[in-house]
């Protein structure tokens, strides 16, 4: 069966350029044998010189436009829209369908049934001011992309798609480190001390303080802190952390034999300059 892949975002955040990239990725690094060995199997004649490597059609949304001359961006242009791009991907024979459109709407995800979703959130605003309005962030995606590097994401999103590699699940009960703090804003220092960390474990649980305004200070409310380390964590480490809000927690007691460690870690000068307080700065705020 297709496996059909949806490629969303906003306009100018990259989607076609990426929708390229990965489909010249599946051709060229796909092996038939392990994604589809149904099709070598089963068939009758003499294979052609490609003929081992993967099929991936791919559909862009303007092309499909432009084949119905149909315009219409209102909600319910945009459901039509994801029913056409649905309608082409089942119609597909290959190992895969590639479908990149805006998506903006949760009825236009539902529509089209991905295997994959691919979320291209590389830019804060698209040139389209009714797109930005009606565009809401998704909840589940496979994959998230923050910056606008189509090749090095092509080859790190291909090869989870061709090995079935879905994402990680966080685990509970599996041994896991915490890691607490104000986090305003998230920064560098902050996302190396987590690289370092995961390490140990393979999952973190970041807990975030409730300080908004604490000492006449810390600006950042809990969604902002919360957005900002899921955007800078999802593309690489999705699936291996959770955030929690805790209260201001300005002391940490244990009794002894509690069955955990704790560790101060060091970095160099170039991590340990990184200052909150310098980054608020120059934001103007406090």
């Amino acid at each position: 069966m297709t496996q059909r892949i949806l490629i969303m975002g906003l306009p100018g955040s990259g989607k076609t350029t990426l929708a390229s990239a990965l489909k010249k990725h599946l051709e060229a690094n796909g092996d038939l044998m392990k994604v589809n060995p149904g099709r070598v199997m089963n068939y009758e004649g003499i294979p052609g010189p490609n003929f081992m490597q993967v099929e991936v059609d791919w559909f862009n949304a303007d092309d499909v436009r432009k084949k119905y001359n149909d315009w219409d961006f209102s909600n319910t242009g945009r459901i039509r829209q994801s029913l056409r791009m649905f309608q082409f991907a089942i119609e597909c024979t290959g190992e895969f369908v590639i479908c990149d459109f805006v998506a903006p709407l949760v009825e236009q995800r539902n529509n089209f049934k991905a295997d994959w979703t691919i979320w291209v959130d590389t830019i804060t605003a698209g040139r389209f001011e009714d797109t930005n309005r009606a565009f809401v962030e998704p909840d589940v995606y496979d994959f998230r992309i923050t910056e606008q590097d189509a090749d090095k994401w092509a080859e790190f999103v291909g090869n989870h798609i061709l090995e079935k590699r879905r994402r990680p699940v966080f685990d509970w009960r599996q041994e896991t480190v915490q890691m607490l703090g104000r986090w305003q804003p998230w920064h560098a220092g902050h996302r190396a001390l987590f690289d370092r960390l995961i390490s140990r474990t393979g999952q973190v649980v970041i807990q975030v303080r409730d300080v908004q305004g604490w000492q006449g200070s810390n600006p950042f409310a809990i969604d902002q802190v919360r957005a900002a380390i899921k955007r800078d964590l999802d593309p690489l480490y999705q699936g291996q952390y959770e955030i929690q809000i805790v209260p201001n927690i300005v002391h940490i007691g244990w009794g002894r034999g509690v069955g955990y460690t704790h560790a101060e870690e060091t970095f160099d000068e170039a991590i340990t300059s990184i200052s909150g307080t310098a980054i608020r700065k120059s934001l103007g705020l406090s």
